[in-house]
């Protein structure tokens, strides 16, 4: 998982979505405002309606390879997730910056799985609503959950290169975003079945995209040529696996010697 490059809505689009959230804001308790946003919300977010046509275009293009979900960076992305879950917290379901574009196992396995972080001892503390018990807001804290829209999460992950290629929290970050990014690792299930099957050919894409780039510039390509290139490699899927393949290039001998060979793949 990486950072989501930022991306503009227009502003008419701005203003309805905040409209929306206005109405569910001037509800008079929290138990009616959950309940309202999540039927407005699912009477507002269908492909026909045109301001959401615009949030699904712009996520579309914040999207790497051809729309692949955010979180996990494989599948098809076909779902407006909310990072903040609207079941609590109603206040964001309207909200642009609380919006990514996920794919069902990415969504549907997250669901209204949240957590806060507790100011006192630091422990990851997950949100639960008991059944049949009145509907009240979720603690106060700083979210457990990684937010791609707002942090640079990919320095918090570590991907193994080597041997299993799953995705795991970077033994050089701190106790607490080892255990927020641990959190979200278990929360989207982001080394479930295939995916680190996936990521290992996603390497070795990378891989041979960079031996032919250095191929094709040692030939004398022209400078448009090259920059096409960089531009496909730059828009694929997987890009944590390219961030790492980076980060990391010294500690895994076929990756040194290509960096070596094309220093400038570092910047890209």
């Amino acid at each position: 998982m990486k950072r989501i490059p930022l991306h503009a809505l227009p502003d008419d689009v701005l203003a309805q979505l905040l409209t929306w959230q206005q109405e569910i804001d001037g509800l008079p308790d929290f138990a009616a405002r959950v309940d309202v946003a999540k039927t407005r919300f699912d009477s507002r977010s269908g492909r026909s309606n045109k301001t959401f046509r615009q949030v699904r275009a712009a996520l579309n293009d914040m999207c790497s390879g051809a729309r692949r979900c955010m979180y996990c960076e494989d599948s098809v992305a076909d779902e407006v997730e909310h990072i903040k879950p609207k079941n609590f917290y109603p206040e964001a379901v309207f909200q642009w910056e609380n919006y990514l574009y996920a794919c069902g196992p990415c969504n549907g396995g997250k669901s209204d799985k949240y957590a806060v972080i507790d100011a006192a001892t630091g422990a990851v503390v997950p949100i639960a609503r008991v059944p049949n018990t009145p509907i009240q807001p979720p603690p106060a804290g700083d979210s457990a959950f990684l937010n791609p829209r707002t942090e640079d999460v990919e320095q918090y992950f570590f991907l193994d290169l080597v041997d299993t290629f799953y995705l795991l929290a970077n033994p050089s970050a701190s106790p607490l975003m080892q255990a927020r990014t641990q959190y979200t690792i278990e929360v989207l299930k982001l080394n479930r079945e295939s995916m680190p099957q996936a990521r290992q050919e996603a390497y070795e894409s990378y891989r041979d995209r960079l031996e032919a780039y250095i191929r094709r510039r040692d030939k004398g390509d022209s400078a448009a040529k090259l920059a096409k290139r960089i531009a496909s490699l730059q828009k694929a899927a997987h890009p944590t696996v390219w961030h790492e393949m980076k980060r990391l290039n010294v500690q895994v001998p076929e990756l040194k010697n290509l960096f070596q060979e094309a220093p400038e793949a570092l910047t890209w």
